[in-house]
């Protein structure tokens, strides 16, 4: 039996009467009055995870300003001084995974490794020493109603009258007013006047059944992201990071009309913010809630090791401690386990069979081909058309045309009639490449064929998903770890494709794709989507 059970942050009503909040609130509080180079201070580890406080990164900005640590306004008060030595930076600091299949099993480490050195506070304290990080499952709850952040981080005071270390200024939420909620079904359920308003932060990666890698029940890259070296700015999310992960930080961040975002918005920032670390908590159930449902791991070597430049984190009272992804891949071999998580494989939805249905497919050929499914990876990508110019996402819109190769279209639609006849159909994907800005605050839907005078209600039927631009700024630098290449995100197209088709609407030579804030940007927002481009993958 795992020693250390990580518990529900809406236990108790997500109050400070809740014990495990009420004791990482004085954690955290011993951890902030450490100085800024020591490994077991909560600026330190936020550092870990990303930083802009070295004027000497290139992600530092010039001249000095937000979202600079000096620029950040309290609460909390965020030392920029002293500066570990420049050995220890490079060791320890910015290593955060992004856009990387190291994504899931880094995090996990840091996760272990903080909540280590707040388990030692904690118990210095007078507190439990079998206390465990708490996770917010902004999904849980009877009817999906724990979608709001827990009142215990919006308290400005402790139950003793000191400050509350967990709450923050710069925390915004959707509507930039300091409400602080994650836009799920079942937000939208018991909000039906904002239906359509946000793209809806959703479990669905979780009916993935590849890791890296695609197939007919998992959108490229997979669920935990491509095969890359170490990554701190990667530019291809995986679909664990795509959603819910990187919109559940934008939608805690926010921006207020006018002002600077809050930090949950910057991987620079992020880990400055207390509910961070309950957020990547409940990024880590799902984690193990996918693996329970039967899905495997890369069983790579290259994964398993890591890459080049080693995972390393502080330790309390020991040496630093180094770790590798096979070594986070069981929860038993790390001695802790989660309030909510399966017992039992699960299965998922068959989403292959509901594509098949909806091409008109036979109960029994869809027995057929999906026979001819079964173990088979697609074939690599073909081009089916892309955009000719960069274009700048601003205004209430931003359109672009896609024009179409004719003969790929043809062979796309002949997948989709042999459908019908045991054949296999294609998937289309939409791939936005070198999106590059300043402003990683701003949520986006994205729309294939939405007609101009659609309303939010109507414009649904034409969204084909939200892209959320999170460490947009520090991939945009030229000098950074990802020389300006900017992000790059993957949107499946398929359903909408299929729909085209059956709506004999296929035939026509462009796709029109248009990008919708959720939220008007503020006038210094400047991002540029590179390239549009839309791909076939046969099987």
């Amino acid at each position: 039996m795992a020693k250390y059970i990580r518990k529900n942050a809406w236990n108790d009503g997500g109050e400070l009467t809740n014990q495990d909040l009420f004791w990482y609130a004085k954690g955290v509080g011993k951890m902030m009055s450490r100085s800024l180079n020591d490994p077991g201070s909560w600026w330190y580890f936020a550092a870990i995870h990303g930083e802009y406080v070295n004027p000497k990164n290139p992600w530092y900005t010039n001249p000095p300003a937000y979202p600079d640590w000096g620029f950040l306004p309290p609460p909390p008060s965020v030392p920029t001084t002293p500066l570990p030595t420049p050995a220890d930076q490079e060791r320890f600091w910015n290593q955060c995974q992004h856009g990387s299949w190291f994504f899931a099993p880094w995090h996990r480490g840091y996760l272990l490794a903080l909540e280590a050195q707040l388990r030692q506070d904690i118990i210095s304290l007078g507190g439990p020493a079998t206390w465990a990080l708490p996770y917010w499952n902004y999904f849980g709850g009877a009817n999906g109603e724990q979608y709001s952040m827990p009142p215990a981080f919006t308290a400005k005071t402790l139950p003793d009258g000191s400050a509350n270390p967990l709450y923050v200024a710069l925390r915004y939420g959707p509507d930039g007013d300091g409400k602080i909620y994650i836009p799920t079904p079942a937000w939208e359920q018991a909000n039906p006047g904002k239906s359509g308003q946000y793209g809806l932060v959703t479990d669905v990666c979780l009916g993935n059944d590849l890791y890296t890698g695609s197939d007919h029940q998992t959108k490229p890259p997979g669920f935990g992201g491509p095969e890359t070296g170490f990554s701190h700015s990667g530019s291809g999310f995986g679909n664990l990071e795509s959603n819910p992960h990187n919109l559940v930080h934008l939608y805690v961040g926010g921006f207020p009309t006018g002002g600077d975002p809050g930090l949950m918005t910057d991987p620079g920032l992020a880990a400055l913010d207390p509910i961070f670390y309950l957020h990547h908590a409940e990024i880590d159930r799902l984690w193990a809630v996918w693996n329970a449902k039967g899905n495997s791991n890369p069983t790579d070597p290259k994964w398993l090791n890591g890459p080049a430049k080693q995972f390393v984190m502080p330790w309390p009272g020991s040496a630093p401690w180094v770790y590798t992804p096979k070594q986070m891949t069981n929860l038993n071999t790390l001695d802790y386990t989660y309030q909510e998580l399966p017992a039992q494989p699960t299965e998922g939805v068959n989403l292959f069979a509901q594509r098949l249905t909806r091409l008109g497919v036979s109960a029994a050929d869809q027995k057929v081909v999906s026979g001819l499914a079964t173990g088979a990876l697609p074939k690599e990508l073909e081009l089916l058309g892309a955009s000719t110019v960069s274009l700048p996402l601003k205004g209430a819109s931003a359109n672009a045309v896609v024009n179409l190769d004719p003969t790929v279209r043809h062979d796309v639609a002949l997948s989709l009639t042999s459908a019908a006849t045991k054949g296999l159909p294609d998937s289309v994907y939409l791939k936005l490449e070198n999106v590059r800005g300043n402003f990683d605050a701003g949520v986006f839907g994205v729309y294939v064929n939405l007609p101009e005078a659609a309303t939010r209600e109507e414009s649904r039927k034409f969204l084909v998903g939200d892209i959320a631009p999170f460490g947009l700024r520090r991939a945009s630098v030229k000098d950074g770890q990802h020389a300006g290449a900017g992000l790059s995100f993957v949107l499946d197209i398929t359903h909408t494709i299929d729909q085209l088709y059956l709506d004999h609407a296929f035939d026509a030579g462009s796709l029109r794709v248009s990008f919708v804030p959720r939220r008007a940007l503020p006038g210094k927002a400047d991002i540029t989507v590179g390239r549009i481009s839309v791909y076939r993958q046969a099987s």
